[in-house]
């Protein structure tokens, strides 16, 4: 809450710089946005998409397969997606299918929010050094390559520019206990973030990366003793508290406006300053 009052209070205070009433904040209005990563309520890509949604943009929605479809369909229904469908980021027929159906109906895309990431349990589980090949390339690819595919289907829709963002986390760069192989596929993720960023910028398409804190999220609950790192994560935080679907979504929204054009390749901690204390 701390974060998005902070984002929320700083865009304010340009605005009226600017000349215009808070009322004015930044707004995505007329924007088309893809959210791919929906779970539940609880999932950080439905915070970001209720954010895109109350700033005025437009949605397509996506979920894995029909045993997940039964619970994303009425969050996308509640948010009035426009487009809802199938996709298995290991599928590229599905890929396809989802842009077809984007350039049919809105004819472009402005925003692409990638929130997934897999690795199988037992590779997880095991130490870094004991990961299986078949577990890292499977981690890679859902996690990493398919936010590459996402960005590269999504380019030739951005004519105009747009904004592009994946989820990340601290262990990318420390040593977090439990979090195993896939702290260095975040590593990946953000590296990748980082070469997308300078080799679309002279297309005015940003690329970011989203880093919140630990969240109680049912990706995040495979890791082992996750409770507890939520509540050392809380304790260590400088704000105290965890960070929210909420505070993600807010500043999710804020890059994917007008006011953060010019803002690209970053990894943004939203994590009540977790990252910063040794």
């Amino acid at each position: 809450m701390f974060h998005r009052y902070l984002v929320r209070r700083t865009i304010a205070s340009h605005m009226v710089a600017r000349g215009c009433g808070v009322e004015s904040m930044f707004s995505l209005q007329g924007k088309k946005a893809l959210v791919v990563g929906i779970a539940n309520e609880q999932s950080i890509a439905y915070g970001c998409a209720k954010a895109f949604r109350d700033q005025g943009a437009d949605l397509a929605v996506t979920y894995l397969n029909e045993k997940a479809e039964r619970f994303v369909r009425p969050l996308a229904d509640k948010l009035g997606a426009e487009i809802v469908l199938p996709l298995d980021v290991r599928a590229d027929a599905q890929f396809g299918q989802v842009f077809d159906a984007i350039r049919r109906t809105w004819g472009g895309i402005d925003i692409c929010l990638h929130s997934i990431a897999f690795c199988p349990r037992e590779d997880l589980h095991a130490r870094v050094v004991d990961c299986s090949h078949s577990g890292f390339v499977t981690a890679m690819d859902i996690s990493v390559y398919s936010f590459l595919q996402m960005v590269r289907r999504a380019e030739p829709l951005m004519p105009r520019g747009g904004t592009c963002m994946t989820v990340s986390f601290y262990g990318s760069e420390k040593v977090v206990e439990n979090y195993n192989i896939m702290g260095p596929v975040k590593a990946a993720l953000e590296s990748v973030t980082r070469y997308m960023a300078a080799e679309l910028g002279p297309k005015k398409i940003s690329v970011h990366a989203l880093s919140p804190g630990p969240l109680r999220t049912r990706a995040a609950s495979g890791i082992e003793d996750f409770d507890e790192l939520l509540e050392r994560a809380a304790a260590r935080a400088p704000t105290q508290q965890l960070a929210s679907i909420e505070d993600v979504g807010a500043y999710a929204a804020f890059l994917a406006s007008a006011e953060a054009a010019n803002v690209t390749g970053g990894v943004h901690y939203i994590d009540g300053g977790y990252h910063i204390v040794g």
